[in-house]
């Protein structure tokens, strides 16, 4: 059963088809253990750059210091051992080609645990996110004085790519994953502790810093019951320029990964058209995030211009895909995802404790959750399975989950190395003992 790729007019969303049903497992497993899917929509993607996809085919898949911070990464405490292992380990920061690179937000998170009062006495809505000016970051900060806090190479995209990376150093075949960053960050010490932090667990930023520019910051203030308000400062991260260093980035990278806040933020919108045109003239796989569905509100038409003519892969979790598609809360999460997988070759939606689901051509693939909330790092797991040309979907998804499940496991949301090393290990023996298909490791379009 070969699923062909047809083309819907991206400004018409109809509704999803009633006749699609869930794919089975034995249902993936045709043509000798291959699913193929006739790419037609998008011809420039005739030849794929990637191991195990092949030609018209995809087997699916401002502060001065910081001295009174807890410089530690809030995500993890991260043992000096790893450190070594990692920082030996690092890629060239200029290999032949980049497996992944992010284009998103550098920000640096600040987060500390505070009291409701403490809200109230701001005047901060709990549980909310919001965009602050300086001014207000500065009162924020001062209120915080003497509160223990941590600062963190924050955002989602970061703890992919970290989650990406760490799983590649132990991966499949020996070869590891050339992972990078692209956004913009000040010249000041906030943008080189960014990039120090991320450079530290194997994930290369490579954009040179804004003269004079701030770096920005997200302030995230837990409560006891757990609730997470967020308060964002931009600064520089909210300009993103395309100029020739991104777009020779982008010509020599396996995958895009474009992070939706940059489509909320006017003065990246080009940037990210740009991009994906670079990305399409050579092949490159461009995967989207939705990040958060004010994103998608707020920015609902540059979401769909991006998705309907450029992306090959879309995250977002059930609230996300259902905003979307225009569906309701009463709407099941496959309905979402079938529907915008007629848009687009694969999607991923998570569901919370329900589990996950793979998009593809009208149908949906279920995976279970694995005793977990997923997270952002779920798509380290799918990306991680693309780029090693693995044609398992549900063994995809299953990694992705168990990604998740380790971080919500353990304190903070960066995956550990140890952790990737076992959960890598799984999955390589999850392939021996399956008689699906996969090119794992192979630079070759070659058929099952």
């Amino acid at each position: 059963m070969a699923l062909s790729f047809f083309t819907l007019s991206p400004r018409v969303l109809l509704p999803p088809s009633s006749s699609s049903t869930l794919l089975s497992v034995e249902h993936l497993r045709c043509l000798d253990g291959c699913l193929t899917v006739v790419h037609s929509r998008r011809s420039w993607l005739r030849k794929w750059p990637l191991e195990g996809f092949r030609e018209k085919s995809i087997c699916v898949a401002n502060f001065a210091s910081l001295r009174s911070v807890n410089s530690g990464d809030e995500n993890e405490e991260e043992s000096e051992e790893e450190d070594e292992v990692e920082e030996s380990l690092t890629a060239s920061t200029s290999p032949e080609k980049w497996d992944a690179l992010g284009l998103g937000q550098a920000m640096v998170d600040f987060s500390g645990m505070v009291d409701d009062q403490f809200l109230e006495q701001l005047a901060i809505e709990k549980g909310t996110r919001k965009v602050i000016n300086h001014e207000e970051r500065g009162r924020v900060l001062r209120a915080m004085d003497g509160c223990s806090y941590k600062a963190a190479a924050g955002g989602s995209l970061s703890n992919t790519l970290v989650a990406l990376a760490r799983l590649g150093i132990h991966s499949i075949g020996g070869r590891q994953l050339n992972v990078a960053m692209a956004g913009s960050v000040g010249s000041d010490p906030l943008g080189g502790f960014f990039r120090a932090k991320l450079r530290r667990a194997n994930v290369n930023f490579l954009s040179k810093p804004v003269k004079d520019g701030t770096t920005g910051t997200v302030i995230v203030l837990t409560t006891p019951d757990a609730q997470r308000t967020m308060l964002a400062y931009q600064g520089t991260s909210s300009t993103v320029d395309y100029d020739s260093f991104l777009a020779n980035l982008v010509s020599k990278t396996r995958i895009l990964i474009v992070e939706g806040y940059l489509l909320e933020l006017p003065q990246t919108i080009n940037t990210i058209s740009k991009a994906c045109e670079e990305a399409r003239k050579h092949g490159t796989l461009i995967a989207v995030t939705a990040s958060d569905i004010s994103c998608i509100e707020k920015s609902y038409e540059h979401f769909w211009e991006i998705i309907s003519s450029y992306a090959d892969i879309v995250f977002c979790n059930s609230n996300e895909a259902r905003s979307l598609c225009n569906l309701t809360s009463k709407d099941s999460p496959i309905s979402a995802a079938r529907y915008l997988s007629h848009f687009v070759p694969f999607v991923s939606v998570t569901d919370g404790p329900h589990g996950s689901y793979i998009g593809v051509n009208g149908e949906a693939v279920y995976i279970p959750s694995s005793r977990c909330v997923p997270v952002d790092t779920c798509g380290a797991g799918i990306l991680y399975g693309i780029l090693k040309g693995v044609s398992d979907l549900k063994g995809i998804g299953m990694l992705a989950s168990r990604v998740a499940a380790v971080v919500v496991g353990q304190q903070g949301t960066r995956l550990r190395v140890v952790d990737a090393g076992r959960l890598v290990t799984s999955f390589v023996h999850h392939l021996e003992s399956s008689d699906i298909c996969s090119d794992v490791e192979s630079d070759h379009i070659s058929s099952c």
